[in-house]
C-alpha cells in the first residue's frame, strides 16, 4: 500500500514542506549574495534584471519542467533519474544507460557539497554580530552531527521538520514583504524584459546565470522525491513555497537598491533583518539547513540504492531503521559523504567559495533528465514535434546554465565534476562489466537434469548433505540455470537432499513489487522458484523464502517434514542450506584487452560490496559459498597435439 502521506492533505501537505523542499528553500541564504559578488559597483537594471531571470528561472526550470511534467513521469508514483530511466532501460537507443549513469552521479556530487554550502552560509550570519567567530569549525560539528543522525533513520523527517520548514517559508516571505516597500521599482522584475536586457546589455552574462542558477538547484530532489510525498502534494504546496521565495528575493533586492554599497560585507539575507533578529534568523536559517541537508542524504541513499538493484553499483550494505515505506540508510555511502563535506568545508572555508564549484554538477542532472524525459514523452505517444520542441528548449536553456556555471570550473567547479566523474566512470564500468559476465556464462535447461537429481535425492550410498539445498540462478530464460549450478550439485560434491529449490530473483522496473511463483519440476523433490522484487524492495531472500514454503506446505504441495526417520516419527521438519556460487574471473581466460580490463576492474570493485549472502539477507549460519572460475575465451586458443610415441 502506498503511504498515506502521498494523499492530497494538510498533513501530506506539511510533510512535504519537511521532505521535499529543504534544498531549493534554502537558496535564498546565498544566491543573491552570489549575484552581488559577480560585480560590486551594481545599479537598479543589474537588480532588477537578475530578480527578473531568478523569477523565470523558478517558472520555467522548476515549475514549468519539474512541477508541470517530470512529476507526471513517475514509475508506480516513484521519481527520479533513475526511476525513470528504469522505464526506459528496455527501450532504445541502448546508450540511455550512460545518460542516467552521467545524471545520477552528478546528483551525488551535488549530494556532497549541498550540506556544506547551505550550513556554512547559515552559520556565516553570526559574523555580522561578532567578527571572528570560528566558523569554519561550527559548521564541520553541525555536518558531523547531521551525519550522526543518519543512522537513526529519517522515515519521520517530514512529521518532525515539516513544521518547522512551514515556519522557515513563512519567515522567508514576512521577512521580504516588509523590505519591498523600501524600493517598489524592485516589482518590475516580473517583467521578463529586464532579464533579456540585462543579459543582452550585460558583457558577463554568463557569470549572472551562473549565480542566478543556483536558485533553482533543488528542483531535480524535488523530482527524486515524488515517491514520498506525492505529485498532489508537491505540486500544491510548490505554489505556497515559490511565493515565500520569490518575496524574499524581492525584499533583498529593495534593500540593495535602498542601501546596495553593505553588501559588500553583509549578505543580503541578513542585510533585511530587523534589529535584533540576526541571532533568530541564523538559528532558523541553521535549522533549514540542517533539514535540507538530511533530506539530501536520504535522496543520495534513494539514489544508490536503486543504482544496486539496476546494476549500476557494487552491493552495499543496507540498512532500514523505520518502517517507512522506502526509507533505508547505506552506512558506506553516509561516510563516504561525510568525508567529501568536510573536506569541502576544509577546502573551500567561506560560502562565496563554496559558491564558485556550487552549480555545475547539478546542470549536467538536469542536462540528462531532459533526454531521458524526452525519450519518456515519445514512448508515451507525444508528438515527436513536441517532443522535439521540448528537447531543444530545455536543452538550450540548460545549455546556457551550463556554459555559464562552466566559467566556474577553475575555481571549484573542477570539485564537484570530479566526484561526479569518479562516480559515473564506476557506475558504467560496473554495469558493463556485469553484462559481459553474464554473457560467458553457459547455460543448461534444468529440466535436463531433472530425472538424475531425482535419483540423486534417493541414493542411500551419500551422505545426505541437507534435507533443503537452496541454489540461486541468475538467467534471464525461465527453465534455464547456470552450468556451474548443475556442476555443484552432481559433480564437484553430489548433494543428497530430499527438495532442491532453484531460487531467480528478478528486480522488477515496479519499484515495490514483491511476487513470486513456482514452476515444480519433480513433486516433492524440484522446486523452480522466480521472485520478482522491486528496485526499492529490500532483498531479504531468506524470510521470502520460508513464507512460499509455508504457502506450498498449506498448498499442499511439500512435505517438508525430515525424511530422517527418527526426526520424521517426532514430525521435524528438514533443514535448509543455501549454496552461492561466487565467479571469479579467470587467468586462463582467452579474451580481449577490454574485456580482461573490465573484469579486472570488476573484481576491484567488488572489494567494496558486501558478500552476496549479505546482500540477499541470508542467515549466513547456514550459507556454503562455492568459488568457480569464470572463463571468458574470446578467440580461439591454440590446441596441444598428441605427438608420435618415441618408443
Amino acid at each position: 500500500m502506498k503511504s498515506n502521506i502521498r494523499k492530497l492533505s494538510a498533513m501530506g501537505l506539511l510533510v512535504t514542506m519537511g521532505i521535499v523542499f529543504g534544498d531549493i528553500g534554502t537558496s535564498p541564504l546565498y544566491v543573491m549574495k552570489a549575484i552581488v559578488g559577480v560585480t560590486p559597483d551594481f545599479d537598479s537594471l543589474y537588480i532588477i534584471g537578475a530578480i527578473s531571470c531568478v523569477i523565470w528561472t523558478l517558472t520555467l526550470q522548476t515549475t514549468l519542467k519539474y512541477v508541470i511534467i517530470a512529476l507526471r513521469a513517475d514509475n508506480k508514483g516513484e521519481g527520479g533519474i533513475l526511476s525513470l530511466y528504469s522505464l526506459l532501460r528496455h527501450t532504445p537507443p541502448k546508450w540511455l544507460y550512460i545518460i542516467a549513469a552521467i545524471g545520477a552521479s552528478a546528483l551525488i556530487a551535488d549530494g556532497v557539497i549541498t550540506p556544506a554550502v547551505t550550513v556554512t552560509s547559515a552559520v556565516e550570519g553570526l559574523s555580522i554580530v561578532r567578527d571572528g567567530i570560528p566558523v569554519v569549525p561550527i559548521v564541520a560539528f553541525i555536518i558531523i552531527g547531521i551525519f550522526v543522525m543518519q543512522q537513526a533513520g529519517t522515515g519521520r523527517i517530514g512529521k518532525f521538520f515539516g513544521p518547522f520548514m512551514l515556519v522557515w517559508f513563512m519567515f522567508l516571505g514576512v521577512m521580504g514583504a516588509l523590505n519591498i516597500g523600501d524600493s517598489p521599482d524592485v516589482l518590475k522584475a516580473f517583467n521578463p524584459w529586464y532579464a533579456l536586457r540585462l543579459l543582452i546589455d550585460y558583457p558577463g552574462w554568463f557569470l549572472i546565470l551562473g549565480a542566478v542558477f543556483l536558485c533553482t538547484t533543488g528542483a531535480e530532489a524535488l523530482y527524486s522525491d515524488l515517491g514520498h510525498c506525492g505529485r498532489m502534494n508537491i505540486s500544491m504546496s510548490w505554489i505556497f513555497v515559490k511565493i515565500m521565495l520569490i518575496l524574499n528575493y524581492l525584499g533583498q533586492g529593495a534593500w540593495l537598491l535602498s542601501s546596495g554599497k553593505d553588501a559588500e560585507r553583509i549578505n543580503p539575507f541578513y542585510g533585511i533583518m530587523p534589529d535584533g533578529w540576526i541571532i533568530p534568523a541564523v538559528i532558523l536559517s541553521t535549522g533549514a539547513a540542517i533539514i535540507a541537508s538530511q533530506a539530501l542524504l536520504s535522496g543520495s541513499f534513494t539514489i544508490f540504492s536503486e543504482a544496486i538493484s539496476l546494476n549500476f553499483f557494487p552491493r552495499l550494505k543496507v540498512k532500514y531503521p523505520s518502517d517507512e515505506k522506502g526509507q533505508l540508510y547505506i552506512p558506506a555511502v553516509n561516510w563516504t559523504l561525510l568525508a567529501g563535506c568536510l573536506l569541502t568545508v576544509v577546502l573551500f572555508k567561506t560560502s562565496s567559495a563554496m559558491e564558485t564549484a556550487y552549480g555545475l554538477a547539478i546542470t549536467v542532472t538536469m542536462l540528462m533528465t531532459t533526454v531521458l524525459l524526452t525519450v519518456y514523452l515519445r514512448n508515451k505517444g507525444v508528438s515527436k514535434w513536441i517532443c522535439g520542441l521540448f528537447l531543444v528548449a530545455y536543452s538550450l536553456l540548460e545549455g546556457v546554465f551550463f556554459i555559464a556555471n562552466a566559467s566556474k570550473f577553475i575555481h571549484g567547479g573542477w570539485y564537484t565534476l570530479l566526484i561526479a566523474g569518479i562516480v559515473g566512470v564506476a557506475m558504467v564500468i560496473w554495469r558493463n562489466a556485469t553484462k559481459m559476465r553474464r554473457s560467458f556464462i553457459d547455460y543448461r535447461r534444468l529440466a535436463d537434469y531433472a530425472d538424475v537429481i531425482t535419483e540423486l535425492s534417493k541414493e542411500n550410498d551419500i551422505p545426505r548433505y541437507a534435507s533443503n539445498v537452496v541454489y540461486f540462478s541468475h538467467s534471464r530464460e525461465r527453465g534455464e540455470v547456470e552450468s556451474k549450478l548443475i556442476y555443484s550439485i552432481l559433480n564437484k560434491e553430489p548433494k543428497r537432499a530430499d527438495h532442491y529449490w532453484i531460487i531467480t530473483p528478478e528486480f522488477t522496473d515496479d519499484p515495490y513489487m514483491l511476487e513470486y511463483d513456482v514452476d515444480i519440476l519433480v513433486p516433492d523433490t524440484l522446486y523452480e522458484v522466480h521472485m520478482r522484487i522491486g528496485f526499492r524492495v529490500e532483498p531479504r531472500m531468506t524470510l521470502y523464502l520460508r513464507q512460499i514454503v509455508e504457502d506450498l506446505v498449506a498448498d499442499g504441495d511439500l512435505d517438508l517434514t525430515s525424511r530422517i526417520p527418527s526426526l520424521r516419527k517426532h514430525g521435524l521438519a528438514g533443514n535448509f542450506r543455501f549454496i552461492v556460487i561466487h565467479r571469479v574471473f579467470s587467468a586462463s581466460s582467452e579474451c580481449g584487452r577490454r574485456a580482461a580490463m573490465l573484469m579486472q576492474l570488476h573484481s576491484i570493485m567488488r572489494r567494496l560490496s558486501v558478500s552476496d549472502e549479505t546482500a540477499m539477507g541470508l542467515d549466513t549460519s547456514n550459507v556454503t559459498v562455492e568459488t568457480v572460475p569464470l572463463i571468458i575465451n574470446t578467440r580461439t586458443s591454440r590446441r596441444i597435439r598428441r605427438g608420435m610415441s618415441k618408443n
